[in-house]
């Protein structure tokens, strides 16, 4: 074998090992970059609201889904190249963050309908209450004049 050819595969090596250290290292950007699960758990607010306005705010992402994506692009360019002797541990650990992610965004979007839904609900029972206070005041009155 050449010496260039032993050149090539010795650099052709030390790039899958940069590739797969690319992915490890934005995959643990992604992690990192995700809620910490007591800032989603402890929140502090005076009211309904105010909780989940801060829960809301905990389950942002932020740049978890940008380092994802880079983790995804350096580890579908090392697969295209077969770059990779083994690279089963990557797909998986893409896999669970990316579902980690996707279940984060749910629950953030679930909270954003309540954050709309509850200051809404709060005036129709307030309504609602008044409506009675005010039926039974005319029960009352019409009690009092019989």
């Amino acid at each position: 074998m050449s010496q260039t050819s032993l050149d090539d595969d010795e650099l052709f090596g030390e790039a899958a090992t940069e590739i797969r250290s690319d992915v490890e290292a934005s995959l643990a950007a992604a992690r990192g970059a995700l809620p910490e699960a007591d800032a989603v758990w402890d929140v502090e607010a005076d009211n309904t609201l105010g909780v989940l306005n801060a829960l809301k705010t905990a389950l942002d992402v932020g740049d978890a889904e940008d380092h994802l994506r880079d983790a995804k692009k350096w580890y579908t360019m090392g697969e295209r190249a077969d770059a990779f002797e083994d690279a089963a541990d990557l797909a998986e650990e893409i896999e669970t963050v990316a579902a980690l992610i996707e279940d984060v965004e749910d629950a953030r979007e679930q909270v954003g309908d309540l954050t709309a839904t509850i200051p809404q609900l709060r005036s129709t029972l307030e309504e609602f209450e008044e409506e009675a206070a005010d039926a039974e005041a005319d029960a009352d009155a019409e009690e009092a004049e019989a």
